[in-house]
């Protein structure tokens, strides 16, 4: 049976700025793959416009309908007024002068340029997508999907910008069902947006296939193995636990002084980043990589001897995926979806510094250990393939179009 589903996102690669980008490339990939037909509504700076892209080997296609809009992953109502307020007054009008106002003009023009479709399903991704996804399935009568990536109270340690958590709860009360992408973040809905816990459906991100078998670990030109070195990967705000990487390092490098540190990202807190090396003295082991590339990742990964997410709220952590599927053992916070799929790698609080530390210099000085783990934390990706996990989703689409 062919499904086509009309999805409302924030990001697609190459413009992303973070892991729901990713995913959602994962996801439409996924569903392309089994047979179904996905029109990708999307934000975006420039002219309003329709194209086609395609997608995979097989010549199956993505219809993409852009929306003029100066929306961006992450924002903050602050971060916009700065933004907007660097355009004239006329293109002011045009995208929305505050935030609430850009989240209601991608809404309405958003639905506006897609009622000539025939979807059998709308799908939403994360809070600015909602109100577009619940006026699209009332106007097309179809019913409604709100995936959930990350919440307001992950991205804000629990401490929400009320406007935009009321958002999400509208967006999962409306919803026929919800796709979180871990038990970790359906609790966090049943908990504190009073969500029943029969309508959410949990769908584990997958890993991206070219990945699925980790190569060697860079050498040095003279054969020997290079100093060790720590990553960390992701943006430089709170709920990744930068701060909490830093404390860790210090603490690494009482033990291991020649321990280099290396923080790929940028985000808000650089300043405080900054800040935080000076007072821990670490001046000399810490090196601030700012925004990389992917294939600038993907030579960190393999480089690195240890890759630690030290994430105070993470729904799910697709960077830990990444550093295993290139051969790299992880330590990874509990306080995230990913290891709830992650069987071979280090476990712990974000908030144990300690422990945290403890775990990287024991993969630093356990050589046959840390073997093991870059040999058996690949196997369980397997089973983690964007094509799978897409399998699950339309799923759900044949169940509610039934």
């Amino acid at each position: 049976m062919s499904i086509h589903t009309l999805m409302f996102g924030w990001e697609y690669p190459p413009l992303h700025l973070g892991g729901l980008g990713v995913a959602c490339q994962g996801l439409v990939q996924g569903l392309l793959k089994n047979g179904v037909h996905v029109t990708l509504v999307l934000p975006h700076p420039h002219a309003q416009s329709e194209e086609h892209d395609v997608i995979s080997p097989k010549e199956h296609r993505i219809r993409t309908v852009k929306v003029q809009s100066m929306l961006n992953p992450y924002m903050t109502t602050d971060q916009y007024f700065q933004q907007i307020n660097a355009v004239s007054k006329e293109m002011q009008q045009v995208y929305g002068s505050d935030l609430p106002q850009a989240v209601t003009h991608f809404t309405e023009v958003s639905v506006e340029l897609t009622k000539h479709t025939s979807p059998d399903v709308v799908h939403c991704h994360d809070w600015m997508t909602y109100g577009a996804g619940i006026r699209a399935a009332k106007y097309h009568r179809k019913p409604l999907i709100t995936h959930i990536h990350a919440t307001e109270l992950d991205r804000t340690n629990f401490h929400p910008d009320e406007w935009i958590y009321g958002l999400e709860r509208q967006g999962f009360q409306a919803a026929d069902r919800i796709v979180a992408v871990s038990n970790y973040t359906k609790n966090i809905l049943v908990e504190h947006y009073g969500i029943d816990p029969a309508k959410i459906m949990v769908v584990h991100n997958g890993s991206s296939e070219e990945h699925l078998r980790a190569p060697q670990k860079l050498t040095s030109l003279c054969g020997r193995k290079h100093a060790p070195m720590v990553l960390f990967l992701g943006r430089l705000t709170l709920q990744k636990g930068p701060i909490q990487f830093l404390e860790m390092a210090n603490k690494v490098r009482r033990f291991r002084p020649d321990t280099q540190f290396i923080m790929a990202g940028e985000g808000g807190m650089m300043g405080e980043i900054v800040q935080k090396v000076r007072e821990l003295n670490l001046q000399e082991n810490v090196a601030l990589a700012g925004k990389v590339s992917s294939a600038e990742a993907r030579k960190l990964y393999r480089k690195a001897d240890c890759f630690v997410m030290p994430s105070l709220s993470e729904p799910f952590g697709l960077v830990a995926l990444e550093a295993i599927a290139h051969g790299t053992p992880v330590v990874i916070s509990k306080q995230s979806g990913v290891s709830e799929v992650v069987g071979h790698g280090f476990k712990v609080d974000f908030w144990d510094t300690d422990k945290m530390a403890d775990c990287v210099l024991t993969i630093l000085r356990e050589q046959p250990l840390a073997n093991q783990l870059r040999t058996a934390a690949p196997r369980s990706l397997q089973y983690l393939r964007w094509e799978n996990q897409a399998k699950h989703v339309r799923s759900i689409y044949e169940k509610l179009i039934r």
